[in-house]
């Protein structure tokens, strides 16, 4: 009798574990790893530029290079988290990325610069995929938010901060060792992951009662099991506008954040006349606002949601102001003051921060649970033609213009369209369920 009142006791005193958020943190982890190895070119391109003798627009095609494989890849990336989830395709993928980004410290030509590129897009197509299958498996919908701007705020501040070591390493010794000790540690994550990621049911560090509080908040528990959906399935999915809205301003997001990991370090240099390292520094500003309006937007968006506000008022609304903010950026053309400069961009950086988040957490908030990973990988299709796009348009108009102006007026365009698309596209938010042959929405 002692022993079960004892027993009693200690589960009425027991507090639920927390171990979502130590696989949060190993997600960030990665996606921070991935987006230095997205940015590294960046920061060094005005240096390849002067060794390997390339131009600007056939730098907007090596920029633009990685985005072909990435976005053709988002659509069998989702069906391959899907079908073998996320430990064993995140680890194996980010292997792979990390041993491609070192051997762009031994490319010797803009060939196998752009063999590299394109091998990375392929690589890195199911990070997003995985981290939206990851965050919807782990975190209730309440909290998703938050999680989602915490993934999406790493990469920002990872970047941040390691954007004037980067810049350092370039002038100390050389372009290339920035290349390979990124590479290096890539690796050492992927092993990491694989050793330590588990899905929620079969994870030893959680416990009954944060395994009920995830899958009461309408969790996705099986995110390794076999996906069982058809060609129909996507097609009924993609008749529902609020999707065509989302994709629309998720492409605007993306216009403006490659703007931002492709030809700022570039703009900087080359048109306000600052040296790399002073470009790295004063780089690291818009970052910092990028990643504050991440965190902003997600908690944001989850207040909203707690205090019972509207799906649409609580996901949507964010993700359109946020775009009106990055809309400022072309207003950078019209002063020559460094310091205003990187406050302009950071206004219109911080504003693509707090859309992100809430993009991500609406998507899966909205689609059929089934369909999350191959929804994902749509949605980051679509998003992503947008890096496409962008450092190819911005390449060819500074080849042909010598100037940056026209190409900040474009991004600014982009990101006037996105808020057109969530205001009057996109419509009400609702859950899409599967019914047997069909998918119907659920208000």
């Amino acid at each position: 009798m002692e022993a079960n009142t004892s027993t009693l006791s200690a589960t009425l005193t027991e507090k639920p574990t927390r171990a979502r958020y130590l696989i949060l943190l190993l997600v960030c982890l990665m996606t921070a790893a991935n987006f230095i190895g997205r940015t590294n070119l960046a920061v060094a391109a005005p240096y390849m530029q002067q060794e390997l003798g390339i131009t600007p627009a056939m730098m907007g095609i090596v920029f633009s290079a990685f985005n072909w494989t990435y976005t053709l890849m988002q659509l069998p990336g989702g069906w391959i988290v899907d079908r073998f989830g996320s430990r064993k395709i995140y680890s194996a993928t980010m292997f792979l990325w990390s041993s491609f980004i070192g051997l762009i410290g031994l490319v010797s030509n803009v060939t196998a610069l752009v063999v590299c590129r394109l091998s990375l897009g392929i690589c890195g197509a199911p990070t997003y995929i995985a981290n939206s299958r990851i965050v919807t498996a782990w975190f209730p919908a309440k909290e998703r938010g938050l999680a989602i701007g915490a993934y999406i705020g790493s990469q920002h501040i990872g970047l941040a901060f390691l954007t004037p070591l980067i810049t350092w390493l370039i002038v100390a010794f050389s372009w290339r060792y920035v290349f390979y000790i990124t590479g290096i540690l890539g690796v050492g994550l992927a092993v990491i992951w694989y050793l330590v990621y588990r899905e929620p049911a079969n994870y030893c560090r959680i416990n009954a009662l944060e395994l009920t509080h995830i899958c009461d908040g309408e969790a996705l528990n099986d995110s390794t099991s076999e996906s069982q959906f058809s060609g129909k399935d996507i097609r009924q999915m993609l008749k529902h506008r609020q999707l065509w809205g989302m994709f629309i301003g998720h492409f605007a997001m993306n216009s403006t954040l490659y703007f931002f990991i492709t030809w700022f370090p570039s703009y900087l240099v080359n048109a306000k006349g600052l040296t790399l390292i002073a470009a790295g520094f004063y780089a690291a500003a818009p970052f910092l606002a990028a990643m504050a309006g991440v965190t902003l937007g997600g908690k944001w968006s989850d207040w909203m949601l707690s205090r019972g506000y509207s799906l649409g008022m609580a996901r949507k609304m964010p993700m359109a102001v946020g775009l009106s903010f990055s809309c400022c950026i072309m207003l950078a053309n019209y002063t020559s003051d460094i310091w205003l400069i990187i406050l302009i961009m950071s206004v219109g950086f911080f504003g693509q921060g707090i859309g992100t988040s809430c993009g991500w957490a609406l998507l899966s908030d909205i689609v059929p649970k089934q369909l999350i990973g191959i929804s994902s990988g749509i949605y980051n299709f679509a998003a992503n033609l947008g890096g496409c796009i962008t450092p190819l348009v911005i390449g060819f108009i500074v080849q042909n213009t010598q100037s940056y102006e026209l190409g900040l007026a474009f991004v600014s365009f982009i990101a006037l369209l996105g808020v057109l698309a969530y205001v009057f596209v996109m419509g009400r938010p609702y859950r899409m369920e599967l019914r047997q042959d069909s998918i119907i929405g659920s208000e």
